[in-house]
């Protein structure tokens, strides 16, 4: 472990040295290759030495949804989850209160949301330090995160916070890098731009490939990608997930200095203690986590309005919708009436590709 720590930095103080410009560009991009390689074998070691979840962290994921907490310690994860979900953390002035992963509920518009209390992050988590590789794994299980940060102290924790989750392979607020890349069994590599490309060249992505040990690949760009973002393709294990920026302790702030931290994108500042403004991250956590709800409606009676089927808006056809009452309904499906905004009249008669839209009611008509 301390060797490949070693590599690391060794290879961050050699990036930090060199001046970045073209002439450079080939050799930073085989450190950053390198560099993402040391970090995947260091995060996701062999079974010896105990790289397993850890006490307290093999939380079974439940609900609609799965929101984590996560931050420095002390910055008042615990009092949000309390007031959020009505379970009980341990809250105390002093640091590392919570030391395994805390489950709780919210109902929120007919959904069910579980949020996890994962144990303040350390500087170093990355890399293994502390508990840093069981908060960071369950983090990437979740559907969400909330990056809880003190008003009072400085922003430089966000930052911190961000380059640890980079550093794991979670992508925050970012979409998948729109580059094709295929592998080949012979031709070299087949590198081509639809755009002008100030980044990337032909002598850097070989580079990079090389490092991987891929010798023929057809790569196409659609934009001006960096040398990450083709690393990011070529390890294929990145997370892309939406992140809120929780702004806790406002009431310990002036309000000049909140009109500051309120240019902040994804932003959402808050009182836990105190109770300010909740709804309003409630509000946001629904926005970022994009669920669409369907309502049920069986023969001859009224849509159940109570108790809805929570969709990703991703998978929200009449199929997925099917399946995710029973597995075995697609078998007996034979059409769908559909009420709502994403029917031309009403009700509409849909297949099992007609694509559902939030507070859509749908009545399922069987094969006899």
């Amino acid at each position: 472990m301390a060797t490949v720590m070693q590599k690391i930095k060794d290879i961050e103080d050699e990036m930090a040295r060199t001046q970045k410009n073209k002439a450079t560009a080939h050799h930073l991009g085989l450190l950053k290759a390198k560099l993402a390689k040391l970090r995947r074998d260091l995060l996701t070691p062999s079974t010896k030495g105990g790289g397993g979840a850890g006490e307290g962290f093999d939380v079974t994921k439940s609900g609609d949804a799965r929101v984590g907490l996560v931050g420095f310690p002390s910055v008042g994860k615990s009092t949000l989850l309390n007031k959020l979900t009505g379970t009980f953390s341990e809250v105390a002035s002093y640091e590392f209160t919570t030391l395994t992963c805390i489950p709780g509920v919210i109902m929120y518009r007919g959904a069910k949301i579980q949020l996890l209390d994962l144990p303040g992050i350390i500087e170093g988590a990355k890399d293994g330090k502390g508990r840093g590789r069981q908060v960071i794994s369950t983090a990437r299980t979740c559907n969400c995160i909330l990056i809880v940060l003190d008003a009072i102290k400085p922003i430089t924790h966000k930052r911190l916070i961000e380059k640890e989750l980079e550093g794991f392979g979670i992508r925050l607020n970012k979409e998948p890098p729109n580059l094709t890349f295929r592998k080949k069994d012979k031709g070299g590599i087949n590198f081509t731009s639809t755009v002008t490309n100030t980044n990337l060249d032909l002598e850097t992505v070989k580079a990079i490939c090389s490092e991987y040990r891929i010798h023929n690949a057809d790569i196409t760009l659609r934009y001006d990608a960096t040398a990450d973002d083709l690393i990011d393709v070529i390890e294929g294990s990145r997370i892309y997930m939406p992140c809120i920026y929780v702004l806790n302790k406002i009431d310990q702030i002036t309000l000049e200095e909140l009109e500051i931290l309120d240019k902040l994108p994804h932003y959402c500042p808050i009182s836990a203690h105190l109770e300010w403004n909740l709804d309003g991250l409630l509000d946001k956590i629904w926005e970022y986590l994009c669920l669409t709800r369907i309502y049920t409606k069986p023969k001859g009676m009224n849509p159940d309005y109570e108790d809805p089927v929570i969709l990703s808006s991703r998978r929200r056809t009449v199929e997925d919708f099917c399946e995710r009452i029973h597995k075995d309904m697609v078998k007996q499906f034979k059409y769908a009436l559909v009420w709502g905004s994403s029917a031309k009249h009403k009700p509409q008669r849909v297949g099992k590709e007609h694509e559902l839209e939030d507070e859509d009611v749908v009545q399922i008509i069987k094969k006899v």
